[in-house]
């Protein structure tokens, strides 16, 4: 455990939540996966699909960790996991907004041609992305770290003059 501790430099038990946070969150992204893709095949493959998926996806998340970690200017390696949880939420909770504002609006695949429709959807889902992307960094303590974010991305879509 102390070596788990000094890889991801926690210096104070609390600070464990995130890595436990994110294991649990990749284990159900596993199944989900899983059991999409194979569903009909029995819950014994299911598992077995998800075990499988579940250390791919953690090759590939520690993957990017390696690649982000000089990128990104965090005081601690565990800060990541958290900022890696914020993404995953705004993400999820984006379109989760999303869906019923673009319904209550009027707009559904029947009304109107499919590709105006996802366009609609993803404009709609990318506003309530950058809202949510700041609040969620907000309530993970990140705050500086995804206004900064914030501050880029909207720069490069090329509407800076609105944030300075």
């Amino acid at each position: 455990m102390e070596k788990f501790k000094n890889r991801w430099e926690i210096t104070q038990n609390w600070q464990l939540i995130f890595p436990v946070i994110g294991v649990i969150a990749l284990g159900y992204s596993s199944f989900k996966i899983a059991n999409a893709i194979i569903s009909k095949f029995g819950i014994a493959t299911i598992v077995i699909v998800s075990i499988l998926c579940f250390f791919l996806l953690l090759k590939f998340t520690l993957f990017l960790f390696k690649k982000l970690e000089n990128k990104w200017i965090l005081d601690q390696k565990w800060e990541m996991i958290r900022v890696f949880i914020v993404f995953a939420i705004t993400g999820s909770s984006s379109m989760f907004i999303g869906r019923p504002i673009i319904k209550f609006v009027g707009i559904t695949k029947e009304n109107l041609n499919p590709i105006v429709y996802w366009f609609l959807f993803i404009i709609i889902g990318l506003i309530f992305y950058q809202i949510l992307l700041v609040f969620f960094g907000w309530l993970f303590g990140q705050f500086q770290f995804f206004w900064n974010f914030e501050k880029k991305m909207l720069r490069r879509f090329g509407l800076g003059r609105f944030i300075d």
